[in-house]
Formats: structure tokens, C-alpha cells, sequence
């Protein structure tokens, strides 16, 4: 039988043989079926008769229902559009028209209204860095356009919506909350904090985070040694599911010199909350080493070539440069001795705090405080200027024991800590620190991945 089969319909007959084992049932039905078929006795077998090219033809037609059936052609090309999605962060600059060009739109009336809404003109035109996504047509039409902004420290954001109900526009302003995730990275100092944060894609603010953390510990002007590395757990803080700021450090550790620096963020209840070593002890000092947030020291505690008097002097405190109106913070608790104007240090503040220590604060621009006035440790006092003997802005900072001036960097390292986690808050905390310690091993092993 075998003979009279091609070796085309053996190869046929040998597949279904195949499925015919693997799908018993199913192929059996349809091998049926289609042996029963007009054409199905000569299925898989060589024809014995004459050529089928030699055979008469004949055409024939049949009507077939369309799939369209009942649909005109009008209805089948009016299928919806597809609908464009851009974002962009606000310019000071930007005008309606601007705005909307950046963001892909072509609509000429959505640029009408804009022009001429409260809404937008309050909360849009003019501002900067406020995210923007526009919804457009696939004809680059506006169909929805929505600002997002976090006006504080609230954990609350701000949404503009404006919206297209058939040819006209309306606005509306909400609020909603924050949501808080977690992000991981890390780095290694070649040459600075802030170039090896930038290499790692670690906003500036979180890199000032790591820096005020450790600074009790670490000389971050003098000390960094190439090679140090660091891991850190941070907040995002997201309005609809995009970024909008950044929170605070989480969890960080700094090894410098050798030496692994780590803190925690924990909130005992009834406390605001604060920093910790892994194993509970309050990384909260008596004094902080520096009374404006991480800057750079343009003249330290030592002797130096006075600008104005033009000889060696000693130099009995730290001059700080940063541009005029920058914030200027106390130290450490305690309550205001002076405000106002003295000699060479022009605006100067003198803060009295415990066991005889005096801060002083000079060439101010601005005076925030009044004498007798109470002040706690991180509070605004004034703002960095050039008023007195100055060369040019910066904050002349010193720190004071019995009369006598000393290394405010010194003072701070040897101040005394604040209370470790108490007892009853010691199992929650734990658990935290087991979690964060799992994360930055995480994050070590971003940055490796990322170096190599």
C-alpha cells in the first residue's frame, strides 16, 4: 500500500500518525471529518487518473455574507483616535503659548483660555520647576492638562487640572497626599561628596542629608579620603505616581578611613523623631558642627593674613562662604545674650547656652531673633551678608568657653549625645534596624554593580 503514496503524503500520513498518539481524540474527529469530504478519498494518495491540468474548468460564484454586515462605511472610518501623553517641568519663563509648544500641543483655543484663567495665572505662569503633563489628541488637540506641586512640608501636593468639555475649558486646584517609597543608592569619594552623589544620580538634598548626619564624626572638608564610600536609603515622595521631591534619609551608612559610620531614622512615639546609630544610640549632639547647613569654610580656626588689616592675626573662629541671604541656624539650645550691631562684625548675634558656652554670629544681613528670646538647635536666626568687616558675604562663626575662644569643630565632636532609644520603643526599633541593614547591603551592592 505503501508504494502508491508519494513521498510527500508518507511525510503527511507520518505527522498525523504522530498527533494522532498525542491528541487521540481531537485529531480523530477531525480526520473524520475530513475524509468525508468530496475530495477526501484521494486525501494523501497518488492520483491514478489523468492530470488535473488537463481537466475542463469551470468558475462558479457564491454570495458571502460580509463581517461589516449592517455597518456602513461612515461608521467603520469613525473609530476613536489615539490619545498623546507628554510631560515637562515648568519654566519661569513659559507663557501659554510656550508652554503648551513644549508640551506637543497645537491648539490655539486651549491657548486662549489659558491666557485668561485665574487659576492658571496664579499657580502656573511665572512659577518654575512645577511638574506639567499634558493629554492631547492624536491631532495635538489639549484634552487635559495637569500641574503638580508641593508648596511645603506638609505631605500634602497641590494638582491644577485643566480640562476640555467639548469646545470650552474649565480649571479646578486640589490637594492631595504625598506617597512615600524608598530608594537605594551609593557611591565611592574620588575627589568630593557632591561629585560622587552626581555620579550616582543622588539629589544634592539628600547629599546635604549624608553630610549634616555625619558631620559630628566626620571632618567632611578635611577628612574625606579617595576611596570612602557610602550607602544610603531615602524618600521619594511621589504626587500620582510621579516623583515630585525628594524626603528624607532613611538609613545611611559612611565608611570613612576605614571607619563605618551608620544612622537611622526613628520615631519614638510621642517624639518628633531622629537619627540613631544601628545599635540606639541618639546620633543627636549638644551642638552642631556648623551653624549653616553643608558649605564650604573659606577661613578655618587658625592663624591667617588679615584682608583688611593686612597682617597675621589669629583667626578665633570660622568664616563660612555662601551667597548673601543664606539661612543661618543655632548651634545648640540656649538664649539670645545680643542682637544687633557691634563693631567689625557688623549684624552679630551672641547666643548663651549652658556651662558658660557662648556662639557668636557676625556680618549678618538680617537679624531674626531679639535679645532674651529662647532659641532651640537648627532654628533660623539670620541670614548670611557682608555688613561690619567683610570682604564679601560669608558667616563669621565662633563658639566660646569661659570668655575664650574655641574650635567649634572640636566642641562638637566632644559634646555630649542625646538619649539612646528607650527601653520600651527597643523591639520596634530593632525590627527597623535588621530592615535597614538589609537595605543598605542592597544598596552596597548597586553601587559595585554600577562600578563594574
Amino acid at each position: 500500500m505503501t508504494n502508491g503514496l508519494t513521498d510527500a503524503s508518507r511525510a503527511v500520513l507520518g505527522n498525523l500518525t504522530r498527533s494522532l498518539r498525542n491528541h487521540p481524540k481531537r485529531l480523530t474527529a477531525a480526520l473524520a471529518a475530513l475524509l468525508l469530504t468530496a475530495g477526501g478519498g484521494a486525501f494523501a494518495v497518488a492520483s491514478l487518473g489523468p492530470d488535473a491540468a488537463d481537466l475542463p474548468q469551470q468558475r462558479i460564484a457564491m454570495p458571502v455574507q460580509s463581517l461589516a454586515s449592517d455597518t456602513t462605511l461612515a461608521q467603520l472610518t469613525e473609530q476613536p483616535g489615539f490619545t498623546l501623553y507628554r510631560s515637562e517641568q515648568l519654566r519661569s519663563s513659559d507663557t501659554a503659548e510656550s508652554l503648551l509648544q513644549r508640551l506637543g500641543v497645537a491648539d490655539p483655543a486651549a491657548a486662549a483660555w489659558l491666557r485668561k484663567d485665574g487659576k492658571v495665572h496664579q499657580n502656573l505662569l511665572g512659577r518654575s520647576g512645577r511638574s506639567i503633563t499634558a493629554e492631547t489628541t492624536d491631532d495635538h488637540r489639549l484634552v487635559r492638562l495637569t500641574a503638580r506641586w508641593a508648596p511645603d512640608d506638609s505631605g500634602q501636593f497641590k494638582r491644577l487640572v485643566v480640562e476640555r468639555t467639548g469646545e470650552d475649558f474649565s480649571s479646578r486646584l486640589e490637594s492631595a497626599p504625598l506617597a512615600a517609597t524608598s530608594r537605594l543608592a551609593g557611591g565611592v569619594i574620588r575627589s568630593s561628596l557632591f561629585a560622587a552623589t552626581d555620579d550616582s544620580n543622588i539629589p544634592d538634598s539628600i547629599a546635604v542629608q549624608l553630610a549634616e548626619l555625619f558631620s559630628g564624626d566626620i571632618d567632611f572638608r578635611r577628612a574625606l579620603r579617595k576611596g570612602d564610600r557610602f550607602s544610603v536609603v531615602y524618600e521619594t515622595l511621589e504626587a500620582d505616581g510621579e516623583p515630585l521631591r525628594t524626603g528624607r534619609v532613611l538609613s545611611a551608612e559612611f565608611v570613612n578611613n576605614g571607619k563605618s559610620h551608620e544612622a537611622v531614622w526613628f520615631q519614638e512615639a510621642g517624639s518628633k523623631g531622629a537619627y540613631y546609630s544601628l545599635a540606639g544610640d541618639s546620633l543627636r549632639r549638644a551642638y552642631l558642627s556648623a551653624p549653616l547647613e553643608f558649605s564650604r569654610v573659606s577661613s578655618g580656626f587658625a592663624m591667617r593674613f588679615h584682608p583688611i588689616l593686612q597682617k597675621w592675626r589669629a583667626h578665633l573662629g570660622t568664616d563660612f562662604a555662601a551667597p548673601t541671604g543664606t539661612a543661618v541656624r543655632t548651634v545648640g539650645d540656649g538664649v539670645v545674650e545680643f542682637a544687633g550691631v557691634q563693631n567689625g562684625f557688623g549684624n552679630v548675634i551672641f547666643i548663651k547656652h549652658r556651662k558658660e558656652h557662648v556662639t557668636v554670629y557676625a556680618h549678618l544681613s538680617r537679624i531674626d531673633v531679639k535679645k532674651g528670646e529662647s532659641v532651640s538647635q537648627g532654628e533660623t536666626i539670620g541670614a548670611v551678608g557682608s555688613t561690619g568687616w567683610a570682604t564679601g558675604p560669608h558667616l563669621h562663626f565662633e563658639f566660646r568657653v569661659d570668655g575664650k575662644q574655641q574650635d567649634p569643630m572640636t566642641i562638637a565632636k566632644s559634646s555630649e549625645a542625646a538619649a539612646p532609644i528607650s527601653a520600651a520603643s527597643r523591639p520596634a526599633f530593632d525590627r527597623m534596624a535588621a530592615l535597614m541593614r538589609t537595605q543598605l547591603s542592597a544598596a552596597q551592592l548597586i553601587e559595585q554593580a554600577s562600578a563594574e
